[in-house]
């Protein structure tokens, strides 16, 4: 049995810092009840303005399940007090957590900017990967920037916020956080989980990528998309699913009714369905 019931109220803040999610939620998310499921091995990339905590619902609601999860902490983030990183550190990172400690045959999930993550992870650990999973993530193109998909308005927005910081990082000021992140919220969970956000590294998400290697590979991969995710727009040369998926070629594609974040804290276990769907045989 493990330890994730009653620990904290709703959305209050972990003690030892990071996310938590909401109060009850394993217990009243029908998707927790466990079940018989081919036991897989997730390795969880987090997004921006996140850190590891990000996945501690959904990997406890994996685990009860029967399934092996670990949510490695990158470059910049969570306890690292250095926000002077690259994207070569932050993939680094990622690769190093995989090596140390030996992992073989894993579903490897990026969630939003942990896509570029998990692109370039893949390129230096294929042989490790049984699956990639990409969940309302970027998939980008070869010598492309993250910046280089958003709209030109939230581009010039983020450089904005770039150049006025003391620490080349970007804090989303909260109105574009409730509107683009959690979006289907109620407001006090929305005040609430902005107040664990912290400022993001800004200069992985301007470095561009060389990806030819990862174009390469014949890993199968799968893309979840959660079809009220309002983080980039739908349409247009923007969004998601099919824009970021068909990236892919083939790929097996598993859709959710969530937005980008509050689905995390507050269905844990839908989530955790979702990815498992996207990573079994």
């Amino acid at each position: 049995m493990y330890q994730y019931y009653n620990r904290h109220t709703y959305y209050a803040t972990n003690p030892q810092g990071g996310w938590v999610w909401r109060h009850g939620a394993i217990q009243s998310d029908p998707y927790c009840w466990p079940y018989a499921q081919q036991p897989l091995t997730f390795v969880l990339v987090h997004g921006s303005w996140a850190d590891a905590h990000f996945w501690d619902g959904i990997a406890a609601a994996l685990r009860m399940n029967g399934h092996v999860v670990y949510t490695p902490e990158y470059a910049g983030h969570g306890e690292d007090p250095n926000k002077k990183v690259n994207h070569a550190m932050v993939t680094q990172s990622v690769v190093n957590f995989i090596k140390q400690l030996n992992l073989h045959d894993i579903i490897l999930v990026g969630h939003s900017f942990g896509g570029t993550v998990v692109q370039k992870v893949a390129e230096q650990v294929a042989d490790r990967i049984k699956r990639l999973v990409f969940w309302d993530a970027f998939v980008l193109k070869n010598g492309e920037a993250l910046v280089e998909e958003l709209p030109p308005l939230t581009r010039q927005g983020f450089e904005q916020l770039r150049a006025s910081s003391k620490d080349d990082t970007i804090m989303l000021p909260f109105p574009l956080f409730r509107d683009l992140f959690v979006n289907t919220a109620t407001l006090d969970v929305a005040q609430a989980m902005y107040a664990d956000v912290s400022p993001e590294p800004a200069q992985p998400l301007f470095d561009k990528l060389d990806l030819k290697m990862f174009y390469a590979l014949p890993t199968p991969k799968s893309y979840v998309y959660f079809y009220q995710d309002n983080a980039l727009p739908q349409g247009e040369g923007y969004g998601w699913n099919p824009h970021m998926s068909n990236r892919l070629g083939q790929f097996r594609l598993i859709v959710g009714d969530g937005d980008h974040m509050t689905d995390s804290r507050t269905r844990p276990g839908m989530v955790a369905q979702k990815l498992y769907e996207a990573g079994r045989d």
